[in-house]
């Protein structure tokens, strides 16, 4: 008699945790949706859209001159900051000019642990403090991976970083 309640009881089990499942195809119309209205365009009304006419109602159509190229070598400045106050190197090697930042912590201990990880990546680390104020911290340690003298081998560092997932925020620090 045990054995039958005890073998009912574990098939009420199993179908009840079974049933508690949530279903990924749930979830998957749901990212669906949200994704076909993230893509929907919104049809722009020309009533609303001031267009330039001339006196003869002409539409005046203005050339588009191409940007001047200022960066020649093809080098991306889109990520290049500067750091307000400078920074104070903490361990590692001196700076150069262009630095890849692959971490940004409060804790001194969390970027050592950063550290330690590039370090054993066969990465030359270091770890520099700030002074800047960012929600409400003030002291913020860097964890920088890679440091250069000039600006395209910083680039092509942080691309290498970029490209892996746990380094996907890398960017790049001008140091004066």
């Amino acid at each position: 008699m045990k054995n039958y309640l005890l073998l009912g009881l574990t098939l009420c089990s199993a179908v009840v945790l079974s049933g508690c499942k949530s279903k990924e195809s749930a979830y998957r119309q749901a990212y669906e949706r949200s994704k076909a209205m993230d893509n929907e365009l919104t049809p722009v009304d020309p009533n609303t859209v001031p267009v330039p006419v001339d006196n003869n109602d002409n539409v005046v159509v203005t050339p588009i001159t191409p940007k001047e190229n200022t960066n020649p070598g093809g080098a991306d400045d889109s990520d290049v900051r500067t750091i307000p106050g400078g920074v104070t190197l903490i361990s590692g090697e001196p700076l150069r000019a262009y630095s890849v930042v692959v971490g940004s912590f409060v804790a001194q201990a969390n970027a050592e642990g950063l550290l330690k990880t590039l370090n054993g990546q066969g990465y030359k680390a270091r770890i520099v403090k700030t002074n800047e104020v960012i929600n409400g911290h003030t002291g913020w340690f860097r964890v920088i991976a890679s440091s250069f003298d000039d600006k395209a081998s910083a680039i092509q560092s942080r691309d290498q970083l970029k490209a892996r997932p746990e380094y996907a925020g890398a960017w790049l620090l001008y140091n004066k």
